[in-house]
């Protein structure tokens, strides 16, 4: 089978996931360039209120499909740092599920996501030291804004691995679960998260993200908007509140 990315929307949750097995789903530059386009697909479909990334069976990802990307690693960089801003820009909440390796431009992708789960045994690197690869700039602060600039630096200068314990210590990861029991615990979480107000989501991920110019922008979209009424009412009547409003409107 040729290398994809699958996905699916149940239960108001997407799951995109990167099936290259045969190079434990190494990110080849056709998945490069198919990924923005498929999150454009999936933020526009008001059916889908959180997005899981992962990859198919025991590996998340491996990195760059390095065959792929012989005559022209340049470029590849550019796709992925394409993709990378496109997850990192997903209108609502993102969560990456990590198995096995996320390794390179695997741990680029799960460092755009908004929170990472991973199962015990994971293994976490980035590795452009190994292949005298310049790290994007985008992606280094990205990656300091979660593990700080000490871990950053051991990561990058190293390409050593670290696994799940340390990179739960660190920050990189939200949640470390045992093994068997990752699919479960990501299930549950995101069932919260599509029950939760997309208003208060998407305010909280751009001022986590730095935009704090967007305060007014937040404060006169809540006032007297339909879910901050439907939440209020729902806590005083102590129903589960049922929220409309999406991010494009």
């Amino acid at each position: 089978m040729e290398p994809h990315l699958q996905h699916k929307v149940a239960d108001s949750v997407a799951t995109v996931v990167i099936a290259h097995p045969a190079k434990r789903n190494a990110m080849t530059a056709a998945m490069w360039r198919a990924l923005p386009e498929l999150l454009d697909a999936l933020a526009d479909d008001p059916g889908v209120r959180a997005l899981v990334l992962t990859g198919e069976g025991s590996t998340f990802c491996a990195g760059a499909d390095i065959s792929t990307l012989r005559n022209s690693p340049t470029e590849a960089q550019g796709l992925a740092v394409l993709a990378e801003e496109a997850l990192a820009a997903f209108p609502k909440p993102t969560l990456a599920a990590v198995r096995g390796h996320c390794v390179g431009g695997g741990a680029q992708l799960a460092a755009a996501c908004d929170l990472r789960f991973a199962e015990e045994g994971a293994l976490f690197g980035v590795t452009p030291a190994k292949l005298g690869i310049v790290y994007p700039a985008s992606a280094t602060r990205r990656l300091v804004s979660l593990v700080g600039p000490a871990t950053t630096k051991y990561l990058l200068y190293s390409g050593e691995l670290i696994g799940a314990d340390r990179a739960l210590r660190s920050g990189l990861v939200d949640e470390v679960l045992p093994e068997g029991e990752l699919g479960k615990r990501v299930a549950e979480f995101t069932r919260i998260l599509a029950s939760r107000s997309q208003l208060t989501q998407a305010a909280a991920k751009e001022f986590a993200d730095g935009r704090v110019d967007r305060d007014a922008h937040w404060a006169e979209l809540a006032r007297g908007n339909a879910d901050t009424t439907e939440g209020v009412a729902a806590f005083l009547e102590r129903r589960q509140p049922h929220f409309t409003w999406t991010p494009s409107g």
